[in-house]
């Protein structure tokens, strides 16, 4: 399962992880731990979003995370989990179709949550066998992406409005976000985010620059040995 990447320039990533542009407040949201092979990734869970948040804290209760490998890891874009597949895979074998068996429906809240840097979406099938654009069930990508400059965000809010219709756009406090601390904004819209990472941004840095093979899969399995919900 592949998120749709359109082809996009890439530049140095020097800003800082900024999670203040969220206008909910991190403290009346559920939160969970990802124990990795490569450090600690803390992501809270937007209730706007209440069915992804439901779901992503059955799946950790009920250990569905633990031993999986971020399967898919684009540098300067994103890094992706969530196959079961992927659990003690060998080497070289391709990952990202697995689930749980179902979907979940599209849940949109824009302009308060969108692809900045940090954010947590769904992975789900391309819109020509998805045209609900549901999610997939237990796949998950936090974006890391790059700084965006005028041309970049010129395009990306072009192709928003041609991929919903005129039903989603990037606002000018979004534009300065991703022009400040970089993103995916060719995304939103058309995924859903459902949370976003409070703490861990080294470890998501260093994740998205491993070496991987022609399917995007890491040539060194980065697990998550475990995921817990903090109550």
């Amino acid at each position: 399962m592949k998120l749709h990447i359109i082809t996009r320039r890439f530049a140095l990533l020097a800003a800082a992880l900024c999670f203040a542009v969220s206008n909910v407040s991190a403290q009346d949201q559920p939160r969970v731990r990802l124990v990795t092979n490569m450090g600690d990734i803390i992501i809270t869970l937007f209730n706007e979003t209440p069915a992804h948040r439901d779901n992503f804290l059955k799946l950790t209760r009920e250990g569905y995370y633990d031993g999986l490998l971020f399967h898919r890891v684009i540098k300067n874009f994103m890094i992706q989990a969530g196959d079961p597949d992927s659990r003690g895979a060998e080497a070289g074998k391709f990952l990202g179709d697995g689930g749980p068996g179902y979907t979940l429906p599209l849940e949109v809240d824009l302009p308060r949550h969108y692809h900045y840097r940090g954010a947590v979406g769904a992975a789900r099938e391309p819109d020509d066998v998805n045209p609900e654009r549901r999610s997939s069930g237990s796949q998950f990508y936090i974006v890391w992406g790059q700084r965006q400059s005028y041309d970049d965000l010129k395009y990306a809010r072009q192709r928003v409005e041609e991929a919903t219709n005129g039903e989603a756009e990037i606002t000018d406090e979004m534009a300065k976000i991703y022009e400040k601390t970089g993103g995916a904004p060719h995304l939103d819209g058309q995924y859903t985010v459902f949370g976003e990472m409070e703490a861990g941004e080294d470890v998501v840095k260093a994740i998205q620059t491993v070496e991987t093979d022609e399917n995007d899969r890491p040539l060194t399995d980065v697990v998550i040995l475990k995921a817990e919900v903090l109550e």
